[in-house]
């Protein structure tokens, strides 16, 4: 099984906003979705939106949204 992690992280490497998915065309508009919603000045200074794939639930950051 592959889950989709998508991910909003600040320059700390804090996560902001995390949603995890089994959909990959989801994860995909998640993604497209994260990007959009960084401003410049956020992205300038070292925000990122990133996806992730893992293998099981365990490996998901517990405060993430799951969608089946």
């Amino acid at each position: 099984m592959t889950i989709w992690i998508n991910e909003q992280v600040d320059p700390s490497g804090m996560i902001h906003a995390c949603i995890a998915s089994c959909n990959e065309e989801l994860a995909k508009d998640c993604h497209e979705s994260f990007e959009k919603n960084l401003t410049q000045d956020q992205k300038d200074i070292g925000w990122q939106a990133r996806i992730r794939e893992v293998e099981t639930w365990e490996e998901v950051p517990v405060n993430s949204l799951k969608l089946s």
